[in-house]
């Protein structure tokens, strides 16, 4: 079994050539990504169709973006993220459709051992998958840890450690992020706090 192999099947894994080369060429992406004209979106979805393992039509991440393969991640339709989305992919991380990420959300599959000696001695690490559902908005800020599911429809505030899933259809923030409240349809008319829609069109 390849390292790459124990990495993706959830197994102590630590990184050898294949998985530097991998990491390499996906540097190279994310450097060229990183660099272009913010006008250049042609370009920018080109490198965003090659670097990414799937997506919708629409998807548009902001300038600068990191991941560590790339192929690992898979977002859905009408994938927003702001500025400095940082996604340590070394599993695999299933994003929904119309999910919005605030600057500077980190999401990471990734881990290590807590005894020094465990960690230190070898090297090795661990990955294990993240889903995140669809309609889903991450606050700035927001760290996802390993093994994270969201549900559809949920709201992480800003600041947010997310350490455990979160149900779906609910607001929830905090280190560690806890459930705050559900979403309910008296929610739709309220764009923030208790100000209303002053508009008829949302």
């Amino acid at each position: 079994m390849t390292q790459y192999e124990r990495m993706v099947g959830e197994l102590p894994y630590y990184v050898d050539d294949e998985l530097r080369r991998i990491m390499m060429n996906t540097k190279l992406l994310t450097h060229e990504y990183n660099q272009l004209s913010p006008d250049n979106l042609k370009r920018r979805t080109e490198i965003l169709k090659k670097l990414l393992g799937s997506t919708g039509e629409r998807v548009h991440i902001e300038q600068p973006f990191h991941c560590d393969y790339g192929h690992n991640i898979q977002v859905g339709e009408n994938f927003y993220a702001n500025y400095n989305l940082t996604i340590l992919d070394c599993n695999k991380v299933k994003i929904g459709d119309n999910v919005m990420c605030a600057p500077n959300v980190l999401i990471t599959t990734a881990g290590h051992p807590i005894h020094p000696l465990s960690r230190t001695k070898s090297w090795y690490e661990y990955a294990i998958p993240v889903t995140i559902g669809n309609n889903v908005w991450l606050g700035a800020n927001v760290v996802i840890n390993p093994g994270v599911t969201i549900g559809d429809g949920t709201v992480i505030g800003a600041g947010s450690v997310v350490t455990h899933d979160i149900p779906p259809n609910v607001v929830a923030f905090g280190n560690p992020c806890k459930v705050y409240r559900e979403i309910t349809d008296e929610d739709r008319d309220f764009y923030y706090k208790n100000r209303k829609f002053d508009v008829t069109d949302y």
